[in-house]
């Protein structure tokens, strides 16, 4: 089990830019995938981006809503992911969610992943 920490959420223009941050605990943090999910008021939980654990090469996965505009990364020093979000549009308001699970790959589907954070606010006005 690892415990997830959001925060970075906020408040921005459209076309603006915000870095979220989410923060494990354990020690064995390098071993899990990660992901990031959304979820809008009214809205299924939906898969955001995906990072493979730590000696998997460093491959991502997006979601074709954010491709080319979100970044996933991970700092195993850290015990952290981050998703950088650039050109941020209205449509991206929601609650964003960090998962992590064990594993080989990266992941999409919000039932492939066990473990949750609480979640950060992300309003993109207009």
């Amino acid at each position: 089990q690892v415990e997830l920490v959001e925060s970075g959420g906020g408040l921005v223009q459209a076309g603006g830019s915000l870095r979220l941050s989410c923060a494990a605990s354990g020690r064995t943090f390098s071993s899990y995938a990660m992901g990031w999910f959304r979820q809008a008021p009214g809205k299924e939980r939906e898969f955001v981006a995906a990072i493979v654990r730590s000696w998997s090469g460093g491959r991502t996965g997006y979601a074709d809503s954010v491709k080319g505009r979100f970044t996933i990364s991970r700092d195993n020093t850290k015990n952290s992911i981050y998703l950088q979000m650039n050109s941020l549009k209205p449509e991206d308001t929601a609650v964003y969610y960090c998962a992590a699970r064990q594993g080989s790959g990266w992941y999409s589907a919000r039932s492939e992943y066990d473990n949750w954070g609480q979640g950060t606010q992300v309003t993109v006005s207009s």
